[in-house]
């Protein structure tokens, strides 16, 4: 009878043994964590103006579309921008033709005034001759040189009052420059009143209400897009030397028992989850005990028709006997 306890105890303690070695066996070659949560990207919402929300398109959850209109600003200021900036823009060019025509008989003006100079000039040479010759007497010789000195007086004065209306177009040029600046940035404040959608996802975090005001960039509610899923899974140290990006991954996700997720081995992370905490360890204090640290892992989920959430937690099971990418 003892011989048979004996036997018994043999296969027992064979049998736990054979199946601690399997285990162990099984756990090196495939690692698995339940400290792994779903991720997808996130967009935050917000208006590029600042006013009192008109209407709000969305419901909370509510599957959207890019291009899906969400909510929109009360636009009767940002109208009234915009015609403010078309009247001046109109002010502007109506200056710059009005100098434009100016300078046309400014420059007709100069062309006269020159003519006339020119004619005075030779004038005055032949009087200079004629009376050094003495055959034109001092007076006529006076009144030739003072009938020089106005033509030469009002060359100078058209040329001044030319330059002066160049300058003037010149500067409404400018003004017609900024006035469009103005209207174009007008015209984008009037269309940033109509807030769209920039990717297909679901409405999450939603609490604006018609009659709120909002302030330009200040996010309102999120969009979690409804592509690029993947898992986030924090193994222990001990576990990253057998996992390599590529390797295939299998995810069981909480909130979907009898569902299996595949993937693969996007990357892994450079520091450990406490690295970057609000308050690291202290591993220098005289009370340093050794603790196990965690390393997040990137899981890429294949496409599939499961009912995804960000955050849910998830089970994840890495085959470091499939293939990987060891670059």
């Amino acid at each position: 009878m003892k011989s048979l306890k004996s036997v018994a105890v043999v296969v027992m303690l064979g049998a736990i043994t054979v199946g601690l070695v399997l285990y162990w066996r099984y756990d090196e070659r495939y690692p698995s964590t339940k400290d792994a949560y779903i991720g997808a990207n996130i967009i935050y919402v917000a208006a590029q103006v600042t006013g009192q929300v008109a209407d709000v398109h969305v419901v909370e959850n509510q599957p959207i579309k890019t291009g899906d209109l969400l909510f929109s600003i009360d636009d009767t200021q940002f109208k009234a921008s915009v015609d403010q900036a078309k009247a001046d823009l109109d002010s502007s060019v109506q200056q710059a033709k009005s100098y434009s025509t100016q300078i046309t008989a400014a420059e007709a003006s100069v062309a006269s005034a020159q003519s006339a100079y020119e004619t005075a000039d030779k004038s005055l040479e032949r009087a200079k001759a004629l009376h050094a010759s003495g055959d034109l007497a001092q007076a006529s010789l006076d009144q030739t040189t003072s009938a020089f000195a106005q033509a030469s007086a009002r060359l100078t004065t058209s040329q001044s009052s030319l330059l002066a209306l160049q300058s003037g177009l010149a500067a409404k040029q400018d003004d017609i420059l900024s006035s469009q600046a103005q209207l174009e940035i007008a015209k984008a404040n009037q269309a940033w009143t109509k807030v769209f959608a920039t990717a297909d996802g679901w409405i999450a975090n939603l609490s604006l209400r018609p009659g709120s005001s909002v302030s330009a960039n200040a996010p309102q509610f999120s969009i979690v897009e409804s592509t690029d899923w993947w898992v986030d899974a924090n193994f222990k140290e001990t576990s990253l030397p057998r996992i390599r990006p590529g390797q295939p991954v299998t995810v069981h996700v909480d909130m979907l028992p009898g569902v299996a997720l595949t993937g693969k081995v996007a990357s892994i992370g450079r520091g450990s989850g406490d690295t970057f905490s609000l308050l690291p360890s202290e591993n220098s204090s005289g009370n340093w005990v050794k603790v196990t640290r965690r390393f997040p892992v990137r899981i890429d989920l294949d496409p599939t028709e499961a009912t995804l959430r960000v955050g849910g937690s998830s089970k994840v099971i890495v085959d470091t006997t499939g293939s990987s990418d060891r670059k």
